[in-house]
Order: structure tokens, then C-alpha cells, then sequence
């Protein structure tokens, strides 16, 4: 790539950080903290960021860089993100370099000259490359008016990444006093936290912690049964879509990407197995989108910012919470929908244990509990998203997250469980209690194996008592046992046991649960999402093969041109004019000027030969005047109460009905106060069967939906509970009638 390209540099003048937001970033909303901190850094307070993998961190130091006279430097450890993040920054009209050692020497002179114009925004290094005399010198001579240390964690001995020369970082700091200081991570405990402050000089406030919430992340586990067919069932149901399959081992990556190429998959493998050249290769394929899933270990995802990886997949079980939410923050980074689905096995648990006993002594502990840790979220069954957050701390607001597999099950018929739960569990009782799940399965099914012979299983009378159903059906039946507590898994041996429960049910208490038929296929596949759901799919793969060949020809990848969100919107809005354009996801000025000229004629012709017609995009009211920085709750809100309706507003944010009634659910629970009666108007129900609700929230309280839903039958939905519970809220405080 070039380093000084002729871009169009756009001078930000008098605008606010909202209008910048949109005409040079090309986005209308800021994501939540964004404005807090980028009023905090622009008030040169020396600023902790906390923000999960996605959230949206590099925007909360590159905007302010817009707003300096002077340089910000950006500490970046990852050669390919600070490449990646230049790029799209070039692209976009603003000017960004990096110096590494990827440059030759004329790429390197060119850079140094560049800088010295006072001209360059932000300049990206590696610590190894800030810390060297030679830049440091080169640095004297211009303005820093900023230290952006990104992998901020990688400054303390207790972050799960330290090196050494982020501890350095410090002089940095004290040869440029002038300069305000902002420190970002994914990942940090408050031990991390205090110890990136005591290192830096920070003191105790400016600090931001994001909410870990990801809700455009669809999660799910299932029991793996059959790590192929699985495999290819999801892959099947994300045709021409990015994504990651994570693999526990080297040899299972190699099988399981051999295994799909040979299925007709496009796929690469990667692993510290491979030579470098291969790994880089790989990396740079999958991000060109020249192939379309990546399976690896866990040495592949640090430092990829390729925003539109629509799945992650697990095919082995992590080893604690923190890599598995790293892992799957790597997806839908564009903020539209992307499934992540984990296939589980005890089998996955018995070879981690192996692995934490031949390791240090002094880890093992540790080990043994984050260990466990996951695997009691897997297992359970409640909401995945609500127990992910709160083992970082963080509660989620509600009871059904609407996008898990646990919150779908709560919704799909149940049927009576209770003889196969009989069953297995008296064949639990039967063998002791001492073997593990399979070994259950095998004696239900009536199977000759060597162990069941052994025992002498073959003379229970549990013995054969099971072969209506498959192995893979127990499987999935017995991983519902576990999440209702029927059984308790000993985490070092892998027996399981009867609880108190499981006794019950012997005893004669009904089971009940979700058909084995349907059960497995709790990824989510169809469930709808945040994302357009009516744009033209035929348009986007044409507007998309168009963006590929404009990416080779510039080397560049894909979504440096444009997202696929801004393709869909394309798709759905049809623009004709570059007023129209750049009112759409991700398309600031820059955008506009380099491409409009290519899309315009594209779209155009389509839309004669289809017979369509523009269907322009309303802007957000305020984008473009509003000096303040509103949050989307305070926006939908404030426009609601003015008496735009839900409909109106879900054409102007392009979001669904049940986000918007999100939004003015967190409004309310700040405080505001908005007319009863125009909730009243927009609820689907009749207003007997509303007063019915509100009666349910009167008896049994407005924190959890759950027991209201079973109060009534199931009969009102979830979206109309969160309306009616607004209402009831409001009435509760003496809201307006």
C-alpha cells in the first residue's frame, strides 16, 4: 500500500464529534460510552478503557485524533491490525501511517517525510518500534497531543498477555507530558485495571467500563454427537458467509479442514504448526475473502478487524470463559446478526483435566477452576447471555435474552420427559454411580461392549430398556438432566449422580423438556435478527462481487471499501443520488466522492431493469445539528414522546419493534416520563387482556417476565410483556396518563 496516498483529507472545522461521526466515519450513532469517552479524552483527562472485543474501541481514540492540532500515537502490538486499521482510515479520508517492519526504506523515508508535513493524524507503532531512540528522536520534533495504548492489559504481569516492553511504556509518557494518555483492553480484571493505572500514572477516575453484552451474538450449545455432520449442518445453513471454526488441537484442525474441503467447502486451516509464510497467507486469504472459513486454534483471531464474520464455531470445548468470549467476540463485529455455536463433550472436560495435571502444580488450581467455570455455563440452563455477563460482573436487565438457544427453549413446546428420565437415572442408581454418561447410554441401548460385559451390566434390568432412543438422542436427553439438576457430573472422574431432584423423580415427579427430535439444532439457524431483513439478496451478491474486484484491484480487503451492513442498505434503499448514499450505514463523505460514481450507476441500472424505485432512508432526526451526544434510548425516547410511532421509528432506525421498545424501557428506568396512554395505543392486545398483564406485574412484581408468561398461560408474547411492563412502570411512578 502506499503511505502518503493522495487521499482526500477532510478538515473537521467547527463540526461536533456527532456530525464528524457520520460525515467522515460515515456512522449516525454512537455505540454506548463512545461519547463519554471521547468528551473525556478531548478534555485531555487521561482516560481506562474497558470495552469488550467489537464494542467499538478504536473509534473512542481515533475521532478525538480528528481534534487535535497535533499527532496521536497509537500503540498497537499487532503488525496486521495497525496495517488493517491504516488502511481503513486512508479510505476514509483520514491521514494515517504506520511505521514497522513490514516498510523498505523508501516506504520508511516517505513515512518519516510525511510526519514532518504536520499533516498526519494518527501515526501506529509497535512498542518494540515507539521505544527505539531513532523514533523517539523523530517523535521530539513533532506535536504528540496523544498516547493511545491499545491491549492495554499487556502492560500488567497479571494480564493473561504481559510483555515487557508495554511496562516501558511509562518514559513514553514522561517524555511527552503535554500529551493525554488513553489505555484500551478487552480483557482486565481489576487487579489488570489497578495495575495499568499504578504503571501509567493514572489516577482513580476516567475510568470506562463498556457492558459486556454483545447482543447481536446469537449463542448456543449443543451436545457433540457427530463433529462432522454438525460441522457441515451449520456450515450448510451459513452459505457464503465468513466465519471461524476454533479447534482444540493441530491434528483436529488439519482432519476437520481436509474433512470439509473434500464436503465441497471452501476452507483453510491455520496453526502454529504451519510455517510463517502459510500462516500469513492464510490470514490474508480469509480476509480478502478469498476463502470463506478459517479453521484454527486459538493462535488465529488476535489482530483480525474483519467486521463481517457472520459464525463462530467451537469444535472443541475452551478451557475457561475468557478465551471463549474472546473467541466469539471476533464475530459480527459490523453489529449485525452472527451464531455462535459450542458442541460440547465431557470427553473435551476429561482431556483438559489431563492436560491441567501435567502442567505447573502452582496453576493447577486456578486452572481446575476456571475450567469449571465453563463448564457450568455450558451445562446449565438459563440464559446463556445473562450468566456470561454476570461471571464478568455484569447483570443483564432481563430474563430472556431472545438470543441463546436456553431463552428459545423457554418458548418452544414442552413435552413429559419423565419415563426416559426414569430411565436413565435408575440406571444411574443401578451402576452405583460411578460411571459416566456413555457408559449409562450403553447399557440403556442394550450394547455388547467389552466394559458393559465386564461389569456384568448385561444383567440389570436397565439393560436394554433404552433403544427407542439413538445414543445421540440420550446424549441430548442426558445433557437436559444435567442442566435441570437432575444429575451431578463429578468434574475429575466423570461420573454422574442423582441430586436431590433426580431422587424426586424417581419418586415420581414429572419431567419436562424439549424433544429430542428438535433437540441438537439449537443454533439458531432462522431466528430473526437486528440486521435488514428485506434487502435484495440477488442485489447484494452483485454489489458485493463488485466490491471484491474493486478490493484486488486496490489490495485491499473487502470491507475497507464498504461493509456488507452498507451493501445490504444498499439493497434495501436503492439510493440515486450521493445525498442518498452517504445516509446510509458506514458512508461518510470520503466514500461518497471515491465511489458513488462506480455504485450509483449500478444501483440505477438495476433498479430500471427490475422496475424499482428509490426508497430513501430517513436520517435520524438531529444527526447532522445536534451538538449534544444523546444515547439511541435518550433519541428514541425523546422522539417518541413528540408522537413519532413505533412504525415510524422503525423506519427510521431500521431496527426491529422489540428493540425500540428496549430502548424506551431503559428511557423509562432512568427516570423519564412518557404517556401512558400512547403505550396503550401501540400494544397489540385488547385492553381487557392488557389490564389482565398489568394485574399479573401486580401480583407478581416487574423484575422477571418469566413467571407473568406462565401466570398467563403463554398466552401474551415476550415483545408485548416488555410493552406492558413499561406501562405498568409508569403507572407505578405516577406517569402520565
Amino acid at each position: 500500500m502506499t503511505h502518503h496516498p493522495p487521499i482526500p483529507v477532510y478538515p473537521i472545522g467547527h463540526q461536533s464529534p456527532q456530525q464528524v461521526l457520520k460525515t467522515v466515519f460515515g456512522y449516525d450513532e454512537f455505540r454506548p460510552l463512545q461519547p463519554e469517552i471521547i468528551d473525556n479524552i478531548r478534555k485531555r483527562r487521561d482516560t481506562l478503557v474497558i470495552m469488550p472485543t467489537g464494542g467499538g474501541k478504536s473509534l473512542c481514540y481515533q475521532l478525538p485524533a480528528l481534534f487535535f492540532d497535533g499527532l496521536t500515537v497509537v500503540v498497537s502490538p499487532l503488525i496486521s491490525l495497525m496495517q488493517d486499521q491504516v488502511t481503513q482510515l486512508q479510505q476514509i479520508g483520514v491521514a494515517a501511517v504506520f511505521i514497522n517492519s513490514t516498510l523498505d526504506h523508501d516506504e520508511y523515508v516517505s513515512t518519516v517525510d510525511w510526519l514532518g508535513t504536520g499533516e498526519v493524524k494518527l501515526l501506529y507503532l509497535a512498542p518494540e518500534s515507539l521505544l527505539r531512540p531513532e523514533t523517539l528522536r523523530l517523535l521530539d520534533d513533532c506535536r504528540v497531543d496523544c498516547l493511545a495504548i491499545d491491549e492495554a492489559h499487556c502492560i500488567s504481569q497479571w494480564g493473561h498477555d504481559f510483555r515487557p516492553e508495554y511496562r516501558q511504556l511509562d518514559s513514553v509518557r514522561k517524555r511527552f507530558p503535554q500529551a493525554v494518555c488513553v489505555a484500551l483492553t478487552a480483557t482486565a480484571t481489576p487487579r489488570v485495571q489497578t495495575d495499568i493505572r499504578q504503571t501509567l500514572g493514572f489516577r482513580n477516575e476516567n475510568e470506562f467500563i463498556a457492558s459486556f453484552d454483545r447482543s447481536n451474538l446469537f449463542i448456543a450449545v449443543e451436545p457433540k454427537t457427530n463433529l462432522l455432520r454438525q460441522t457441515l449442518d451449520f456450515l450448510a445453513a451459513h452459505p457464503d458467509q465468513s466465519g471461524i471454526i476454533y479447534c482444540a488441537t493441530r491434528r483436529q484442525v488439519d482432519w476437520l479442514h481436509q474433512a470439509l474441503v473434500e464436503h465441497g467447502f471452501s476452507a483453510l486451516p491455520y496453526h502454529a504448526g504451519l510455517d510463517d509464510e502459510t500462516r500469513r497467507n492464510n490470514q490474508q486469504a480469509f480476509i480478502r475473502d478469498d476463502v470463506r472459513c478459517m479453521v484454527a486454534t486459538i493462535a488465529f483471531g488476535m489482530g483480525i478487524d474483519k467486521p463481517d464474520v457472520r459464525f463462530v464455531l467451537h469444535a472443541d470445548l475452551p478451557q475457561n470463559v475468557e478465551s471463549y468470549y474472546q473467541e466469539i467476540g471476533r464475530a459480527g463485529r459490523d453489529g449485525l446478526r452472527a451464531d455462535c455455536l459450542l458442541l460440547f463433550s465431557y470427553g473435551d472436560v476429561d482431556t483438559i483435566q489431563y492436560f491441567i495435571r501435567q502442567g505447573a502444580a502452582s496453576e493447577s488450581q486456578g486452572r481446575r477452576e476456571r475450567l469449571k467455570a465453563m463448564v457450568d455455563w455450558a451445562t446449565s440452563g438459563e440464559c446463556r447471555r445473562s450468566e456470561l455477563l454476570a461471571y464478568f460482573g455484569e447483570a443483564f436487565p432481563s430474563e430472556n435474552c431472545r438470543a441463546c438457544d436456553n431463552c428459545l427453549k423457554k418458548e418452544e413446546e414442552q413435552v413429559d420427559l419423565t419415563l426416559p428420565a426414569q430411565k436413565f437415572l435408575s440406571c444411574v442408581v443401578r451402576t452405583d454411580q460411578v460411571f459416566g454418561i456413555s457408559h449409562i447410554i450403553d447399557v440403556l441401548r442394550g450394547s455388547r461392549a467389552i466394559k458393559v460385559m465386564r461389569q456384568r451390566h448385561d444383567r440389570l434390568s436397565t439393560y436394554g430398556i433404552g433403544k427407542e432412543f439413538s445414543a445421540e438422542q440420550w446424549k441430548l436427553l442426558a445433557q437436559q438432566f444435567i442442566q435441570q439438576k437432575l444429575l451431578a457430573r463429578h468434574m475429575k472422574h466423570g461420573s454422574v449422580k442423582l441430586t436431590r431432584a433426580g431422587w424426586a423423580v424417581l419418586r415420581g415427579k414429572k419431567v419436562s423438556g424439549t424433544p429430542v427430535e428438535t433437540g441438537g439444532k439449537a443454533s439458531g439457524h432462522g431466528v430473526p435478527s437486528d440486521e435488514t431483513a428485506a434487502y435484495d439478496h440477488q442485489f447484494f451478491e452483485q454489489l458485493r462481487t463488485k466490491r471484491k474486484e474493486l478490493a484486488d484491484t486496490a489490495n485491499v480487503p473487502p470491507y475497507v471499501i464498504f461493509s456488507d451492513r452498507s451493501l445490504q442498505e444498499m439493497a434495501t434503499y436503492f439510493p440515486h443520488s450521493e445525498t442518498t448514499l452517504e445516509r446510509l450505514h458506514g458512508i461518510g463523505r470520503a466514500k461518497v466522492e471515491r465511489y458513488a460514481g462506480i455504485f450509483l450507476p449500478i444501483i440505477a441500472a438495476y433498479c430500471r431493469e427490475k422496475g424499482l424505485a428509490e426508497n430513501p432512508k430517513s436520517s435520524p432526526r438531529s444527526t447532522s445539528a445536534s451538538k449534544s451526544l444523546k444515547s439511541r434510548s435518550q433519541e428514541v425516547g425523546e422522539r417518541f414522546r413528540t408522537g413519532e410511532s413505533l412504525t415510524q421509528l422503525m423506519q427510521a432506525y431500521g431496527v426491529k419493534r422489540q428493540t425500540l421498545i428496549s430502548y424506551l424501557e431503559r428511557y423509562v428506568q432512568s427516570g423519564e416520563v412518557l404517556p401512558v396512554e400512547r403505550f396503550r395505543a401501540e400494544s397489540r392486545l385488547s385492553s381487557e387482556t392488557q389490564d389482565q398483564v398489568l394485574a399479573a406485574f401486580d401480583e407478581l412484581g416487574p423484575d422477571f417476565l418469566r413467571p407473568v408468561f406462565d401466570a398467563l398461560d403463554k398466552s401474551v408474547g415476550y415483545d408485548e410483556l416488555h410493552l406492558l411492563r413499561i406501562i405498568y412502570r409508569l403507572q407505578a411512578q405516577g406517569g402520565e396518563g
